[in-house]
């Protein structure tokens, strides 16, 4: 390839994916630009979050201290605790992943930068909405977990506790959104021949955080919905008077509370499994062991949440079950651990800033894994709970298996960001300061906490034991706090100053350091393939190729942002992509939504309707302008002799895959539903209760027996339309769509028909409450699938739906597969189960 030919292609690229150079980084849409706005971001909330820390621990400094009142005092704790979980510590990990992963998987981007977007802005704009609040002496006040009876009531917990219920509730669906889109990168988007079993460790840890994402967030979205209704409407969920339980939300709230540990524990192992063998200058030792290892922690996590419980008064046998699984998870997390200690042995380690941060890290986390080990034994844990020992444990916990290693990361991966090194002279003395603190500001609460401090207390007299300890402890955080202002002084100023450092200065194997430094925004020059885990290193040429175009995708002919699809398994290539350019709409929509829940927070219903319709207006224009491009020909050639399609459907498409994980966190939400109408089947004697008549009450059989005969006739029009595309009938598809559109309204009024002639009033007793949700949810579904029928039917009008490009069809009858489900389900357990009961 001549000289000319690379620097026009060259030139070509940089100008397709380039940002405009007005209202840059407001409607710039390419996963690099949004991955470090989204971890500037997060970092942001966590110094915010570590400020309400500062003050927390300047009250308890001393006994008797009145420096912050109480009602201040309790909004500031659960503040802090909210912003560093939800708002730090799991969407550092999202950001760093949008960041890190299209140069990892030698990819020009992931396939849904608009969606990244998205959730960028659902995060900024919830995370501003709930901390903001506590400038206006509106902050939650209840603790990040927001126990019921006291948060359910409006007039004890005043406006903060639907603050943070709708504001968090809007984050969580930036959450999702990232998960969809990293899961389906990994899945999608790696470079031929990067088979499933030789992906970088980073990405297996990212498809198994993102799945625990699916399964975790919904269960808490899901107990939202209960609880805001309890507090606007009075459908009494937890009010045992009239039937409901306050132990339903800690289930809820754990079953996702005690995941959430280890989605933000197992992203920062994957960066330490990427540095490690660098710095050893060898391979991973036990890749299947520590995949294995990732994946069990993974599973066993879900089976742990009752232990934050055991005082709750469980029986015996739950409490042993609990107990043993949070014993057992010690394993496959040891397992990772003796990994990288066995890597680390078997090489020759460069000691650098990262590994010190690294080994760090390691020795804090396991004190807090044995803290953890004790914790699970529930004879301890009904002495240690609620004391300071287990905020000690739990602090832990998340410094050493989450900050820490996130801060090697950083060291390790800012100049693939910026180009410059972070100071090797400042990090040392960053590490020392922050190890030094966090343990002279955490271990003697250990102490603290076996004398009998309880948490969240704001004062305490003196003469009992825990005065020089809490002094200590404050002194700790301070030690610890500047650590951290000195490093976010180098990343954010003192960086500046520096000179760029050569291309992949750690010599490292992966092909994130493939790029020369700084290197574009868009991921590769052009995509490789690779033969092994370490392609780097076994393939030295392999740069110099990629600069000069020797691969695939190395120009952009047409003006458009394309990246490559491959298999799931095998990773041979099936598809380019045209990836979608810079658009406002992310942002638009995001503003929309975020303003729907904002205005239900302060119970402007009405307003909050006509903010979510203009939303679904606009990512339908969104969907109509950039999802599922038609292109101006069928395939082109990718280089090396490749030809590709530039558009495929069914199963092999990024949307489709989409669509089915994003199902799949759906169901999780609808099952935790259901698993909270059985609940109250295993608390009550008689559940459904009797009715005057002395029979179980129930919405019937007749209508809901209509809603199901509607429903599967909506199902099958839909099947038929897709079946009667693909033959090449416009007309048998509208038809189709149109029998499915009458079915489904007919089948979501039957069901919501159904409890009210049956005269179940919600805010009588949980039976009647439970009922309607499980309806409302499934009568919610049926009307945003023909929302989707309708999107379908316009596109088949307007000519982009047809036999060719029928994208849009496959993907709504996929939806149509679960909203089914969902449906039959819901009328089984509502009509079926009070017979049966």
């Amino acid at each position: 390839m001549s000289e000319q030919l690379r620097k026009e292609q060259e030139e070509r690229l940089e100008r397709v994916w380039a940002s405009p150079p007005g209202w840059r980084y407001w409607s710039a849409v390419n996963n690099t630009e949004v991955g470090r706005w989204y971890t500037l971001t997060a970092f942001g909330f966590f110094l915010f979050a570590g400020a309400l820390a500062l003050l927390v621990r300047a009250q308890l400094a001393v006994p008797d201290n009145t420096l912050i009142p109480a009602p201040l005092y309790n909004q500031l704790f659960t503040l802090h605790g909210t912003a560093m979980m939800f708002l730090f510590a799991v969407p550092i990990f999202e950001a760093v992943a949008i960041l890190l992963l299209p140069t990892m998987l030698a990819a020009r981007d992931l396939p849904f930068p608009r969606l990244s977007a998205f959730g960028y802005w659902c995060f900024l704009i919830g995370g501003v909405f709930v901390c903001g609040s506590i400038f206006f002496n509106a902050a939650p006040d209840g603790g990040w977990f927001m126990y019921p009876p006291l948060t359910t009531d409006p007039k004890l917990s005043g406006i903060g506790a639907d603050i943070w219920l709708l504001g968090l509730s809007f984050i969580e669906v930036a959450s999702i959104a990232a998960a969809v889109e990293l899961i389906v990168g990994v899945l999608k988007c790696r470079p031929p021949g990067m088979r499933i079993n030789t992906i970088p460790l980073y990405c297996w840890y990212v498809l198994i955080v993102g799945g625990m994402i699916l399964f975790a967030f919904p269960p808490l979205i899901a107990g939202d919905i209960l609880f805001e209704l309890e507090r606007m409407a009075d459908w009494p969920f937890f009010d045992p008077a009239r039937g409901g339980d306050p132990l339903l939300w800690q289930h809820l709230f754990w079953i996702f509370g005690h995941p959430e540990v280890y989605i933000i524990f197992l992203p920062s192992i994957a960066l330490m499994a990427m540095l490690v063998p660098t710095f050893a200058r060898r391979k991973i030792i036990g890749y299947s062991w520590i995949v294995l290892a990732a994946v069990g922690t993974g599973f066993l996590s879900f089976g742990l949440w009752v232990h934050h419980m055991f005082t709750t008064g469980l029986p015996a046998i739950s409490l042993g079950f609990f107990s043993a699984a949070s014993e057992a998870v010690a394993i496959p997390t040891g397992v990772q651990i003796f990994v990288f200690i066995a890597t680390m042995l078997a090489g020759r380690v460069v000691f650098t800033v990262p590994m010190l941060f690294a080994a760090g890290s390691l020795a804090i986390f396991v004190i807090g894994g044995l803290t953890g080990v004790m914790v699970a034994i529930a004879p301890f844990d009904w002495q240690a709970h609620d004391s300071y020992f287990v905020v000690a444990h739990l602090h832990y916990v998340l410094i050493g298996g989450m900050l820490l290693p996130l801060l090697a990361g950083a060291y390790y991966y800012v100049p693939l960001v910026t180009g410059k090194k972070l100071s090797d002279r400042l990090g040392k003395w960053v590490f020392w300061l922050m190890f030094a603190g966090f343990n002279i500001g955490f271990m003697p609460m250990h102490f603290t906490g076996l004398r009998g401090m309880p948490r969240r207390v704001f004062t305490y007299p003196s003469g009992i034991g825990w005065d020089w300890l809490n002094l200590v402890s404050t002194l700790g955080a301070f030690i610890f706090a500047t650590g951290v202002l000195l490093f976010a002084w180098d990343l954010l100023w003192g960086i500046r100053k520096r000179e760029t450092v050569s291309r992949n200065p750690w010599n490292a194997g992966t092909l994130e350091w493939l790029n020369p430094l700084p290197g574009p925004d868009f991921g590769v020059r052009s995509v490789p393939e690779v033969a092994s885990r370490y392609p780097l290193w076994d393939q030295p040429d392999l740069p110099r190729e990629v600069d000069e175009g020797r691969w695939y995708l190395p120009d952009a002919e047409e003006g458009q942002r394309e990246t490559m699809v491959t298999s799931v398994l095998d990773s041979h290539p099936i598809q380019c992509l045209r990836v979608p350019g810079n658009s406002f709409m992310p942002m638009i929509c995001a503003i929309l939504i975020g303003a729907s829940f904002i205005a239900t927070t302060y119970h402007l219903y009405w307003t909050a309707l006509g903010f979510g319709i203009a939303g679904m207006f606009g990512i339908m224009t969104w969907l109509w302008r950039g999802t599922a491009m038609i292109p101006e020909k069928e395939e082109k050639m990718v280089g090396r002799g490749l030809t590709l399609p530039l558009y495929i459907s069914g199963h092999r498409s990024v949307g489709w895959w989409a669509m089915f994980i994003t199902m799949f966190g759906d169901m999780t939400a609808f099952a935790s539903l259901v698993f909270s109408y059985f609940y109250y089947w295993t608390i009550h004697e008689v559940f459904p209760p009797l009715g005057p008549d002395g029979a179980p009450m129930g919405p019937g059989l007749l209508w809901p027996a209509v809603a199901f005969g509607l429903l599967a006739l909506a199902w099958g029009a839909m099947l038929w339309a897709r079946a009667r595309n693909t033959a090449g009938s416009a007309m048998g598809l509208r038809l189709g769509l149109g029998i499915g559109v009458l079915a489904a309204l007919g089948s979501g009024a039957a069901m919501l028909w159904a409890p009210w002639q049956a005269g179940l009033a919600p805010t009588t007793h949980v039976y009647p409450a439970a009922v309607w949700v499980l309806l409302i949810w499934a009568a919610l579904h049926l009307a945003l699938g023909v929302v989707m029928q309708g999107y379908c039917m316009a596109r088949s009008l307007a000519g982009k739906l047809t036999t060719r490009w029928d994208i849009d069809i496959h993907n709504v009858v996929l939806y149509w597969h679960f909203a089914a489900i969902t449906g039959l389900v819901t009328l089984a357990v509502t009509a079926l189960f009070p017979l049966l009961a």
